[in-house]
């Protein structure tokens, strides 16, 4: 498993197709959903995540991580931002060639808003689910249904135990067994943050 850390330093050389796609994996549904969030339709939202990934694909050879400086997270959020107002200059059709009006007509645009705790909560989301579809092979279907049925579902112990074949205990071991699994995936990418 790869830390953020080292994920980041593999990213940093373009030709590591398996450090991109895990990176685009992780963080390309992230972006989508921050797009559609702030109102953009499925292929603008799809355009910024595609023009937020670019960014950082065209940063990556010389950034260097730094948690002092902020998180990548941070980062991202940022780059996210800026595609936001991007995205809603382009919307109102307005042409950036300089000049003062069209600062004034840039600085109209509706800021997306100090929604630092909006993004956390959907990157937390997203976290989850990456790690839930890495780590659902590993379990055998009965296994996974007690737990994403009664975890994330919400639906009462007893009757999944009975729909399944299963003891409320073992249930109970296998939500925790799964969610174990989730947490460690979780911290791989965490590491650093």
């Amino acid at each position: 498993m790869q830390t953020r850390a080292s994920l980041l330093l593999r990213i940093r050389d373009p030709k590591d197709v398996l450090a991109w796609t895990e990176f685009v994996r992780l963080y390309a549904p992230l972006l989508h959903a921050y797009g559609k969030k702030h109102g953009l339709q499925d292929a603008d939202a799809a355009d910024l995540a595609q023009d937020a990934l670019r960014n950082v694909l065209r940063a990556a050879p010389e950034f260097v991580y730094d948690p002092a400086r902020g998180s990548f997270r941070g980062w991202l959020y940022t780059i996210a931002r800026n595609e936001i107002r991007k995205a809603a200059a382009r919307t109102i059709g307005l042409a950036v060639t300089g000049g003062s009006d069209v600062r004034e007509m840039l600085d109209a645009v509706p800021d997306p808003g100090p929604d630092r705790d909006e993004w956390d909560r959907e990157y937390r989301l997203n976290l989850f689910h990456w790690a839930a579809r890495r780590v659902h092979v590993e379990f055998r279907e009965t296994t996974w249904q007690a737990f994403w049925r009664t975890a994330v579902g919400g639906e009462e112990i007893a009757s999944v135990a009975s729909d399944l074949g299963l003891s409320a205990g073992g249930v109970y071991i296998a939500r925790s067994r799964v969610t174990t699994r989730i947490r460690q995936e979780i911290r791989s990418v965490e590491d650093d943050e």
